[in-house]
C-alpha cells in the first residue's frame, strides 16, 4: 500500500476544518438551547456531549447520501468518536486557545 503525503494531508485539514465546522454548531445551538427558560438547569457539559452525538451521526448519514455512497459500520463507529472529539473541542476548545494566545506574551500596546 503507497501512501501519498500530499493526499493524506488533504484529508487531514479536510477533517481538521470539518471538526472546526462542528464544534461552532454544538456550541452555537448550545448556547440558543441554554438561554430557553427552564433548560437553564442543564449541566451544559451533557447538553454539548449530546448535540455532539446528534448532530455529527446526522450530518454524516447526509453527507453519504448526497453522494450516493454506502455506509458500514465502521463509519459510524469512527463517526461516533469524531462527536466524542467534537464535544471536547467545542467544550474546551476556546478556553484553551485563549491560555495558549496568553501564554505566547502578546500584550496590547496601550
Amino acid at each position: 500500500m503507497n501512501i501519498n503525503p500530499n493526499e493524506m494531508m488533504q484529508y487531514l485539514s479536510a477533517l481538521l476544518i470539518l471538526i472546526g465546522i462542528m464544534a461552532f454548531l454544538v456550541s452555537v445551538i448550545t448556547q440558543v438551547i441554554k438561554s430557553w427558560p427552564g433548560l437553564d438547569t442543564l449541566p451544559t457539559s451533557a447538553v454539548v456531549i449530546v448535540l455532539s452525538l446528534v448532530l455529527c451521526p446526522a450530518s454524516f448519514v447526509a453527507m453519504m447520501s448526497w453522494q450516493k455512497r454506502n455506509i458500514e459500520w465502521y463509519m459510524i463507529f469512527a463517526c461516533m468518536i469524531a462527536a466524542f472529539i467534537v464535544a471536547l473541542v467545542a467544550m474546551d476548545g476556546w478556553e484553551r486557545l485563549k491560555d495558549i494566545w496568553e501564554r505566547t506574551g502578546y500584550k496590547d500596546k496601550e
